[in-house]
């Protein structure tokens, strides 16, 4: 089997070094690292330096390239950008796939898989989800500082038992990989969780101790929270009854200073993913006549545009 990864960055590094460790130079597979600049020449000069919790592991790909034609057509590619990438990353990575080739994105959202089927030409698109908090330390070194590293993937239409000998590679590599047949609810858990907290520590430029301390804050996030529980309900997603109290208790395990991937973005002025999660809450009320006052005062807050 022929191996990408596309986007070496925090969740690629991560999960692309556990297949790269168990998979590189072997006979049976094959192992594509698809990244850019810097971090490519590191990568190609002395491999890609793992920093775990486990430890530290270092290893060289198959091949390391920037140009997906060089890779030629591959069995599975895990894509592993950032949302507002996604489009000229669907554009560039059809060099890598027949028709049977497996797209697995790595990213937040619920409308990832959907979107790449519109954008793609052929291969089969799953849906995936991952717990991980990591991050490229230096040119050709990635650190993963927290998170469980699990990642929870299948197909949107429930059919998932003939995609088992992928959960048995992923496992194979290290990886708490859980095939699932419904991947939507596992979507839809992480972005009730993720996605209020991003915004409101994005908003108030705190970390989350800070956010839930302050009444107005948890009160946003908690209305946050249940907005998106609405969606769910809307969409036909079966989240469980206490799916707001268990978000909440996930959050109060953080530490007092964790700070959201986005509200980093904004303190550095980098691009965010603002539209993936409080826009994206903002079209689907929208589309689905369900209100979500605060979300759209939000996005305003935050883009300093009319929702």
């Amino acid at each position: 089997m022929k191996i990408a990864v596309v986007g070496l960055g925090g969740v690629g590094g991560y999960f692309g070094g556990k297949v790269a460790l168990k998979y590189a130079g072997s006979a049976e597979h094959r192992v594509v690292f698809i990244a850019r600049g810097a971090h490519l020449a590191a990568i190609r000069k002395e491999g890609l330096l793992l920093r775990t919790a486990e430890g530290e592991f270092r290893r060289t790909p198959d091949l390391a390239t920037d140009d997906p034609a060089a890779a030629g057509s591959c069995d599975l590619v895990l894509v592993c950008v950032k949302e507002y990438a996604l489009g000229e990353v669907a554009a560039g990575i059809v060099p890598l796939l027949h028709p049977e080739t497996v797209v697995l994105p790595l990213l937040n959202g619920v409308d990832i898989a959907e979107r790449l089927r519109g954008a793609l030409p052929r291969g089969v698109v799953l849906s995936g989800c991952v717990y991980i908090s990591s991050f490229i330390e230096a040119p050709g070194v990635v650190r993963q500082v927290g998170g469980t590293c699990q990642l929870f993937f299948g197909p949107d239409d429930g059919k998932a038992e003939v995609y088992r000998p992928l959960e048995v590679l992923l496992k194979d590599a290290g990886i708490k990989a859980e095939l699932t047949d419904r991947i939507d609810v596992h979507l839809w858990t992480k972005y009730l969780f993720v996605s209020p907290m991003a915004g409101v520590t994005s908003l108030m430029a705190k970390p989350f101790g800070a956010v839930m301390a302050d009444e107005k804050g948890k009160a946003m996030v908690k209305g946050l929270m249940e907005e998106i529980g609405r969606l769910a309900g809307a969409k036909g997603i079966a989240l469980p009854p206490d799916k707001v109290e268990a978000a909440l208790v996930k959050v109060a395990r953080f530490p007092y200073e964790t700070k959201s991937s986005m509200q980093l973005d904004y303190e550095k002025g980098r691009r965010t993913e603002v539209d993936l999660f409080i826009g994206y809450a903002v079209r689907a009320g929208r589309a689905l006549g369900i209100p979500v006052p605060l979300h759209e005062e939000l996005y305003a807050a935050l883009t300093g545009a009319a929702s």
